[in-house]
């Protein structure tokens, strides 16, 4: 990377970020909707899919907390890698999560008492904060790969604790309803 802050690249990529900003939470709330066996579609459900996409979950965490560490220790070329892994970690996941969710039907959590509004008070702020998060790690990308690092710097201390938080949560989710998967 040369000293130079590309403000006109960043500029290109923040019309981009916008519109994935908006365009993927849609497209996941409308196909969460859809359930191709329910449509007439003879497809196998994808039960298999929750842990393998919690543990992705659980590896995303993981690549951030070492992130965080390699820039600590100013290895940049390690920061880099590892936060671009995570990304495609966390893109990997949107998919293999739509598909589970296109193709079989909803777990119901079946805890009761405390430990109920434990679960849904986690979910609802997993679910929030994973639509809050698209911009914010889009962003922080952005500022990283145009060199603006003293804004990149400034918006990883929000983006870094909210993607580790949505990631965390993730998997305490999955091991919060799994018990109750058919």
């Amino acid at each position: 990377m040369n000293n130079n802050i590309d403000l006109e690249k960043e500029k290109k990529y923040n019309k981009w970020i916008v519109i994935l900003s908006i365009v993927i939470p849609l497209a996941v709330a409308a196909l969460f909707g859809v359930n191709l066996r329910k449509l007439g579609f003879d497809v196998e459900p994808l039960t298999f899919l929750p842990p393998i996409y919690a543990t992705i979950n659980g590896l995303t965490a993981v690549i951030l907390i070492i992130a965080f560490f390699a820039i600590k220790k100013k290895n940049i070329v390690l920061h880099e890698n590892l936060m671009t892994t995570a990304i495609w970690c966390s893109v990997v996941f949107l998919v293999l999560y739509v598909a589970y969710h296109m193709t079989s039907d909803s777990t119901k959590f079946g805890g009761e008492g405390f430990v109920k509004y434990i679960y849904y008070f986690i979910l609802i702020t997993h679910i929030l904060l994973s639509i809050v998060i698209i911009p914010f790690v889009l962003i922080t990308y952005v500022r990283a790969i145009t060199n603006n690092i003293e804004r990149h710097k400034k918006i990883a201390k929000i983006t870094f604790p909210l993607w580790l938080y949505v990631a965390v949560t993730g998997v305490i989710v999955y091991l919060m309803i799994s018990p109750y998967y058919t």
